[in-house]
């Protein structure tokens, strides 16, 4: 095929089309263009803007509102964040990071964890997972300092990478030994934490149908994950009494009653002291995470 002599003729038949057709083709690509940058970029980050500016958008028909947190929110005033609103509603729970990998303590875990019990919020404790430890190292780590009790929410497991060394399967594998060595500690199902596009292309297996989800998708009027979750972590551009800078909020999936039916119940007593540390780093050689 001879390309010049195929476009020498199109391009003598474009240019005898009248001016109206040239002036319509290209206010036609004009708004095409606006609405893909609108869809693609504006409206995504239209709810940071907002966000960040002071005005807020929540996704609307929920009432359980909540927050998560680690050092990086500094200092908490508790008494202010346990009367604060969001969308009229009361901050209800309260998740934080307690550890990293298999020897890392966030270094405001302690201080957050006494005071939001103490400020009547519900609390919660997740593990931020590491490609770089064994799952078993690192789930008894967890359970050797997260002293979660009856009342509290259950253990959260917090999943955004995997390892590009190993199969998908091999993964899963590790994921699950987490679970379960956690799952037997406390015999309540933990909480998966990912954002749901992780959860579709590596956690989609049937085995972990049964666990409670705790979704991050940011910046949508709506929930586009089809599968069950518990918890949706909606921005983390919100702004709050008594936390200092931005903050990720979250939203339960359910009624109040049904958050309460969550919590490791009372007859099931959690005894950290009977924690087995077997293939586990010693408790006395953590670091304190900056």
């Amino acid at each position: 095929m001879n390309i010049p002599k195929t476009i020498g003729p199109l391009c003598a038949k474009l240019r005898k089309m009248p001016k109206w057709v040239w002036w319509a083709g290209g206010i036609l690509i004009a708004l095409v263009y606006c609405l893909c940058l609108y869809l693609f970029l504006v409206a995504p980050s239209g709810f940071r803007w907002r966000a960040i500016y002071g005005d807020p958008d929540y996704p609307d028909g929920y009432e359980i509102h909540g927050v998560d947190i680690s050092h990086h929110q500094g200092t908490v005033n508790w008494a202010r964040l346990r009367n604060a609103l969001i969308e009229q509603s009361p901050v209800r729970f309260v998740f934080m990071k307690s550890t990293e990998g298999d020897s890392h303590v966030d270094r405001n875990f302690r201080i957050y964890f006494i005071n939001a019990k103490e400020s009547g919020l519900i609390r919660g404790a997740y593990h931020f997972w590491s490609n770089s430890s064994s799952p078993r190292r690192q789930a008894y780590f967890y359970l050797a300092m997260t002293p979660l009790e009856a009342g509290d929410l259950p253990p959260v497991l917090d999943i955004e990478t995997k390892p590009t060394n190993i199969s998908t399967e091999e993964f899963q594998q590790n994921i699950l030994t987490w679970l379960h060595i956690v799952e037997d500690k406390f015999h309540v199902k933990p909480i998966i934490y990912t954002y749901y596009k992780f959860k579709d292309q590596y956690l989609s297996d049937s085995r972990f149908d049964d666990y409670p989800y705790w979704i991050a998708h940011y910046y949508v009027h709506k929930m586009e994950y089809p599968g069950k979750w518990l918890f949706w972590q909606h921005t983390d551009a919100g702004k709050l009494p008594g936390i200092k800078g931005y903050v990720d909020l979250n939203i339960f999936n359910g009624s109040y009653y049904n958050l309460m039916q969550l919590l490791i119940p009372e007859t099931n007593p959690v005894e950290m002291s009977d924690t087995p540390i077997c293939d586990s780093t010693s408790v006395d050689s953590f670091s304190v995470q900056d």
